[in-house]
């Protein structure tokens, strides 16, 4: 499972894993990152061909991880300054192409809860190329249209809205709880909420271990951060619908407003 490390966990094993700052690369040099970190900024690991949000395509994530020196078999830790978001979205890719979910880490906090307590380095970081091996992973959690259409009427399965209400009120799937993926982190801490707190938020909109969930949103982000959160949970039954509502309404699915 993909699971979320605090400040702690990483410091102990700073030498033994992969660190990627998925910020923007001005913020890497010039705010500062975590000693040993890469930088790999969001908008290199999306789509270039018009697919806001979607995988980036195999090459690419391929000449993107070898070039800053990681390998198929790393353990990675990923952060953002973002409670979680964009990072979450770097590691569900990983996921997606492959990289076993056991070795895929989010820093809970995001940088802040590193940079609280300890150092940063604006000091670029020495890498040796890779050539990182993309494989089919054994189950994938990417659901498409059809999927989704047919989970609609299944009773054993909750479709999840993780955009936030104003947007789930304009229009949303039809049976869809919302689930604003902001909901699972403090705004203090910037971290995950305590797991009674997140228990008792998944719990009243229906989110339980023994259904299947099925997440969206609008082009794969949000959805990415409640995945990786479900996934430390400890939910075994998570689908990642990536086309989310751009495609859904672009192939005319049926929407509902509240």
């Amino acid at each position: 499972m993909v699971d979320v490390v605090s400040s702690d966990w990483l410091a102990d094993r700073l030498g033994d894993v992969r660190v990627v700052d998925v910020r923007d690369g001005w913020e890497f040099d010039g705010i500062g990152h975590l000693p040993g970190a890469v930088s790999i900024p969001f908008d290199r690991f999306r789509s270039a061909d018009g697919d806001v949000g979607m995988l980036p395509g195999r090459d690419a994530w391929t000449d993107l991880l070898s070039g800053v020196g990681i390998a198929a078999d790393d353990d990675v830790v990923a952060y953002d300054d973002t409670h979680g978001v964009f990072a979450a979205r770097f590691l569900v890719t990983a996921l997606l192409y492959g990289h076993d979910p056991e070795k895929l880490h989010l820093l809970d906090g995001d940088f802040s809860a590193w940079n609280r307590e300890r150092e940063t380095t604006t000091e670029a970081t020495d890498v040796s190329g890779t050539v990182y091996e993309i494989t089919e992973p054994a189950e994938t959690p990417l659901v498409d249209f059809e999927a989704v259409e047919a989970a609609l009427d299944d009773p054993e399965t909750v479709i999840v809205d993780t955009r936030d209400p104003a947007e789930y009120e304009e229009g949303h799937l039809p049976g869809a709880v919302n689930l604003d993926w902001r909901e699972l982190v403090d705004d203090e801490t910037r971290g995950l909420k305590p797991r009674d707190e997140l228990d008792s938020i998944l719990d009243a909109a229906g989110i339980a271990p023994d259904r299947r969930v099925v997440l969206y949103c609008n082009t794969a982000r949000r959805i990415s951060h409640t995945y990786v959160v479900l996934s430390h949970l400890g939910y075994d039954d998570v689908a990642f619908y990536e086309g989310s509502l751009t495609e859904w309404e672009a192939r005319d699915g049926a929407v509902v407003e509240d």
